[in-house]
């Protein structure tokens, strides 16, 4: 479950999130060989992004030896889903017709099968809902 809090996220933690939700854990010096080195960023400084990933809620850390390991506490849906609620909430006022337009506009831009896709989705959502109100 996510924080409830906002979550303002820079492209560097972004970077370290992906990182971690492929590797599943990494330690200071890890990320920085992977995310830091390539971009000439200090050792401190991903240390620092991970430290503030992990005041965030987003990332849990275990002490191992002289060193945190960092491992993500939420998953990339989740936090996209929380993201898009604060979005949706910040810039709708409440009301989901500028939500679903804007996402069915992306949709049909992003490639030929992604409104296909979306059909399929809306598709599987209804038969979920309706198997769950079923065993009520």
């Amino acid at each position: 479950m996510l924080p409830a809090k906002r979550q303002n996220l820079g492209e560097l933690e972004m970077a370290v999130l992906e990182h971690l939700w492929l590797k599943v854990s990494g330690d200071a010096k890890a990320v920085h060989n992977c995310i830091g080195t390539p971009r000439g960023i200090s050792q401190n400084t991903i240390q620092s992004t991970l430290e503030r990933l992990f005041r965030k809620g987003l990332l849990g850390r275990e002490k191992v030896s002289h060193a945190y390991v960092y491992s993500p506490l939420v998953q990339r849906e989740e936090l996209m889903t929380q993201l898009i609620d604060e979005v949706v909430k910040t810039l709708s006022d409440g009301k989901t017709d500028y939500l679903l337009s804007a996402f069915v506009d992306y949709a049909a831009r992003a490639d030929e099968s992604s409104l296909d896709r979306l059909e399929q989705l809306i598709a599987r959502r209804r038969e979920i809902e309706s198997l769950e109100k079923e065993h009520e």
